[in-house]
């Protein structure tokens, strides 16, 4: 995307990067497609900044830098308001803006009077437009902004239905997997989708791989995890360890160019004496035909869960990669009827009241949700794949039973993510 501002080698900066000090390059620049001014911060251009806001999201992306002059480009510092100006924008946007539109803002202070300074707003292009402020469908027309014309309309829908398109297209597992697991039937598998919108185009350089390997062999280490790395077509996959072959079923990440991801962790299923202590306990409990369904490990399996997905979040830190860019779903592979066992005491006690656990879903992939539309701003992927996982096993997450809270406590107390 277009930045304004260059570092020392004439490369572009991110917004993040700006200093005071890279102001006056803009007194070089006019006002245009992808850039505005505003001198002042006053009613009139508050009111203005989500049509402003809105009209580059539908076009290409853009800057609007307020507390510069519109004409000779000097700097005009404007008082710091007493709420963050990021806060201010993003509810002027929530409010007169639909969807959210993909936006970053900074207040540079005036080095000479920290009471005052410049606000930069960098617009993204979006992916899902168009973006409606106050019902009227602006784009970039020369240095301003205007309404669409129905030829421009169709082109913002078409752009929208292709990503969503795109988006499904990627929300398929592509790591092999054998057929079977150990007990001879269909190995269970929990997928966990990120697809990174507005990431780099074209294929990722060498040095670009490399820097993403290390990254990630970094964030196995904070988990003294081995991490085992294998080139694929065009993605990278990591597994937990060496696999011995290709039906040695590992928990496995897979690394596109752009830094999408797709997580596969199977679930433990039991083994044939674990099966058969947990089957005799259940026939005592009155619970269970030895023949039917069957059985994973709760704690195991959580916590695998767990770890695998926390290192999704360590990898995006040591990225320095905002999650917001990411569209994210899950899936179900071979779970239906999955029945959860622990050996401990609360989970049996709870079961002999209330019943078994068990995946009450039929395999299915869940909707995607985009992080960037203001209601993930906590996001983090452990959370996100440990709650719907579970939950889909049938575990009260966020139940007020006292009785459902003492058991999610005695099944994930055994967790050592770090």
């Amino acid at each position: 995307m277009f930045s304004p501002f260059r570092d020392d080698k004439g490369s572009p900066k991110a917004l993040s990067e700006v200093t005071w000090g890279d102001l006056p390059q803009l007194a070089g620049l006019d006002e245009g497609y992808v850039l505005e001014f505003k001198r002042d911060y006053t009613p009139s251009v508050q009111r203005k900044i989500p049509k402003i806001i809105a009209s580059f999201a539908n076009s290409r992306g853009g800057w609007l830098v307020i507390g510069i002059s519109d004409e000779e480009h000097a700097v005009c510092p404007v008082p710091r308001q007493q709420a963050d100006f990021g806060q201010i924008i993003g509810e002027l946007c929530r409010r007169h803006v639909s969807p959210p539109p993909p936006f970053d803002v900074r207040f540079l202070p005036d080095p000479s009077d920290e009471g005052r300074g410049v606000v930069i707003v960098r617009v993204d292009e979006g992916d899902f437009p168009p973006y409606i402020a106050d019902g009227v469908v602006e784009i970039r027309e020369g240095s301003t902004s205007g309404p669409a014309t129905g030829a421009a309309l169709v082109e913002l829908y078409g752009k929208a239905t292709g990503r969503r398109r795109e988006i499904a297209e990627f929300c398929h597992r592509t790591v092999f997997y054998p057929s079977v697991g150990p007990d001879g039937r269909a190995l269970p598998l929990f997928d966990l989708y990120l697809y990174r919108m507005g990431g780099p185009e074209g294929p990722a350089s060498r040095a670009e791989v490399a820097d993403h390997v290390s990254a990630m062999r970094a964030a196995f280490a904070a988990q003294r995890t081995s991490c085992h790395v294998q080139h694929a077509h065009d993605s990278l996959i990591l597994r937990t360890t060496l696999p011995a072959g290709p039906g040695d079923a590992h928990s496995a990440i897979e690394l596109f160019g752009d830094e999408s991801m797709k997580l596969t962790v199977p679930a433990v299923l039991l083994d044939d004496e674990q099966r058969r202590r947990a089957v005799s306990r259940m026939r005592e409990l009155g619970l269970f035909s030895p023949d039917e369904g069957r059985l994973i490990d709760a704690r195991a399996t959580m916590r695998r869960v767990s770890r695998m997905a926390s290192l999704l979040d360590r990898y995006v830190r040591n990225r320095g990669i905002s999650w917001q860019s990411y569209a994210v779903a899950y899936e179900l592979e071979n779970m239906a009827g999955i029945i959860l066992w622990s050996d401990s005491p609360v989970y049996q006690g709870y079961i002999a009241d209330r019943g078994v656990l068990s995946c009450g879903t039929t395999d299915c992939r869940s909707r995607v949700r985009y992080l960037d539309d203001g209601a993930h701003d906590s996001f983090r992927a452990r959370q996100f794949a440990g709650s719907h996982f579970f939950e889909a096993c049938g575990l009260p997450l966020g139940s007020s039973d006292p009785r459902d809270n003492a058991l999610v406590d005695a099944l994930l107390s055994t967790s050592d993510v770090s």
